[in-house]
């Protein structure tokens, strides 16, 4: 891992609703090419306004402060050519009138260049590396015919079918159980490895993301609290906020509060 892939300075950005509401206040981060970081945070903390601004979704009239540089691009990036975007619900970005293998060979044609014929054969192979049962089946249907966990695995082939360099996951496992939370944390684990794709995970669940990334970034109430290597993080976190979201996982080996109540 070498080199910065995104580097923010004194990144701002705030929603005019009557007063302008800061959604984000003079955050500083550098996001390294090839890294796994974890930006972590309650609802409300700017985590999923940072990969809007990142990924050039900001809704109209929202006022950005501040620079975000691209040092491995060179230019902002172009979506769905040098980004992939993995949203919170996979039925919500999933077109219900198109077939599964006519919305992933779409990204393939027009980034790559490539015939349908040849977007579609990209697009079956994506269904096999995110472990689709039956691909061949799969890309004849529709996204209502298929489980949460088989549409978000859908919504990550899609983002990846132009072979980006980056790859948003803005609440990617929140939706889903915790089996196939799992599961989905595995694949994107995997498919970055393989690919060499920088990975930007976003959730609340500090637990869920500290057993695969690089780094952590927590954020609240707008702000960035702390960032650092996910071990020096959860070893000796410097807020205490930071420790406050710690202490507050509850894992499987922890006593069940019904348990606790009922004593």
């Amino acid at each position: 891992m070498s080199g910065i892939f995104c580097s923010l300075r004194q990144l701002s950005v705030a929603y005019a609703r009557g007063n302008a509401v800061a959604a984000l206040d003079r955050v500083d981060l550098d996001i390294k090419v090839g890294e796994r970081l974890a930006i972590i945070g309650e609802s409300g903390s700017g985590k999923s306004t940072l990969a809007r601004a990142l990924a050039g979704l900001l809704p109209d009239g929202a006022k950005v402060g501040g620079e975000m540089l691209w040092p491995a691009l060179g230019h902002p990036p172009r979506p769905g050519r040098d980004f992939g975007f993995v949203f919170q619900d996979p039925g919500a970005s999933l077109n219900p009138v198109l077939t599964i293998g006519e919305q992933i060979a779409e990204g393939a044609r027009r980034h790559l260049g490539l015939s349908w014929k040849q977007a579609s054969l990209r697009a079956e192979e994506l269904l096999g590396r995110v472990r689709m049962p039956e691909s061949g089946k799969a890309m004849r249907a529709f996204p209502h015919q298929l489980s949460g966990g088989q549409r978000q695995r859908v919504a990550i082939a899609a983002a990846i079918a132009a072979k980006p360099a980056l790859l948003i996951a803005d609440e990617a496992t929140s939706a889903l159980d915790v089996v196939v939370q799992a599961e989905i944390v595995r694949l994107l684990d995997g498919l970055v490895r393989e690919d060499g794709m920088t990975l930007l995970f976003i959730t609340h669940d500090i637990a869920l993301a500290s057993g695969f990334v690089d780094r952590i970034a927590v954020f609240r109430d707008a702000r960035l609290v702390e960032a650092g290597p996910v071990h020096s993080v959860l070893s000796a976190p410097a807020s205490g906020y930071t420790s406050a979201l710690i202490a507050s996982h509850r894992d499987l080996t922890t006593p069940p509060l019904i348990a606790e109540l009922s004593s």
